[in-house]
């Protein structure tokens, strides 16, 4: 699985318990997540750390303001890759204006599996992007959340027609 990715995408603090928009199952997903890390760096999975950074120029967003704790990679998540790249975005789209493309480029990746917060929003709007056009692109479903389970299957459903959706005890066993 050397030429295979797992984006974490936005598993920042601010979207968990005692952060400024915490979302629905936060707590369980990260869990899920962390689980996961773990099987598919031994397996051989590039694992790469998407974090949003809100723009400062466009004015004091409600959340991930660049400094603050909840702008922070949750420890846990960030103790199972510690070594991992982390690509820095302003947008939903992990691609838009940041170093991802290189990163996969460089590591000689074929298959991007797209995972993380929020559901509807970077999850999808990556998985679609133009750029990841030249990858095989999965959704895991299980290791993605949003603001509630009606609008995480909404968001997963929107796409099931260009991407994969793939639970992640199937991924590693093919």
């Amino acid at each position: 699985m050397k030429n295979t990715a797992l984006l974490l995408i936005d598993l920042q603090n601010d979207y968990f318990d005692g952060g400024a928009f915490p979302l629905w199952q936060a707590e369980e997903t990260k869990s899920r997540i962390v689980e996961f890390v773990g099987k598919a760096a031994e397996a051989g999975v590039q694992l790469i750390h998407v974090q949003h950074i809100a723009d400062s120029a466009m004015g004091l967003s409600p959340f991930f303001n660049e400094g603050t704790e909840g702008a922070d990679i949750h420890a846990d998540v960030l103790a199972m890759a510690p070594d991992a790249p982390v690509v820095v975005k302003a947008f939903a789209d992990s691609f838009e204006n940041t170093t991802l493309e290189s990163v996969l480029s460089e590591k000689g990746i074929e298959n991007v599996w797209v995972a993380g917060m929020m559901t509807q929003n970077c999850v999808t709007h990556t998985a679609i992007s133009r750029a990841a056009e030249k990858y095989k692109v999965t959704i895991v479903p299980d290791l993605s959340t949003t603001v509630s389970e009606i609008l995480h299957l909404i968001g997963l459903h929107a796409v099931s027609t260009r991407v994969a959706l793939i639970p992640s005890e199937s991924l590693l066993s093919s």
